[in-house]
């Protein structure tokens, strides 16, 4: 582990405490501290994505069901960095207004976090990029806000499957101007990349 490692690993074994939780733009906390935010599709493994990173087995709730985090919530690590969970989109369940009510948030919240460094896009490495993962790209691309491709479940695909998830992931990043070129490649269960993951972010810490 090299200094960098360590200091991401120190970094995410610190306290992470939940501070707010808003429903709408209006209702968005104070900006203190740099931002990381996690976007997914329902199910994409946002909030064990997120778990696994901290340390932590319910610091972000995981739900059985798709679609069950309706509000931003926002989590102080160490007084460092403010990671932010992003409620999932693409639920087949919901109505065009449920739908256009996140985009509606979303994009709000994307235009006005002066302090928002970077977003982490969760991908299920078993799906690969799907239509609904390129419409929020290219809200991002959009507002200009840098973001990361994470594929996420990469315990539940064979080795050669995940050279394949990885390459076609990387080939859609660079068709979008605010996507970074590097794609992670994770699993929350069994620990692949999170160390990796956290060395990224760590970097973006105040």
């Amino acid at each position: 582990m090299n200094d960098a490692e360590e200091a991401a690993r120190k970094l995410f074994a610190g306290p992470c405490d939940f501070i707010w939780g808003a429903t709408t733009a209006q209702d968005l906390p104070p900006e203190r501290l740099n931002e990381v935010a996690f976007v997914g599709r329902s199910n994409a493994g946002k909030s064990s994505l997120i778990n696994a990173l901290t340390g932590r087995k319910s610091l972000a709730r995981v739900s059985q069901t798709p679609g069950a985090t309706r509000q931003i919530n926002f989590f102080n690590l160490a007084d460092r960095l403010i990671l932010v969970d992003l409620p999932g989109y693409g639920f087949a369940k919901r109505s065009k207004s449920e739908a256009q009510q996140w985009q509606d948030m979303i994009f709000s919240y994307l235009r006005r976090r002066a302090r928002l460094r970077r977003v982490a896009l969760l991908i299920d490495a078993r799906r690969g990029v799907m239509e609904s993962d390129r419409e929020v790209m290219a809200l991002l691309d959009r507002t200009a806000v840098s973001y990361g491709l994470v594929l996420t479940k990469a315990d539940e695909l064979k080795m050669g499957e995940r050279a394949k998830a990885l390459d076609q992931a990387a080939a859609e990043a660079v068709r979008h101007t605010a996507a970074l070129a590097d794609v992670q490649l994770t699993s929350a269960q069994a620990g692949d990349g999170i160390a990796t993951l956290r060395t990224h972010l760590a970097a973006l810490a105040q």
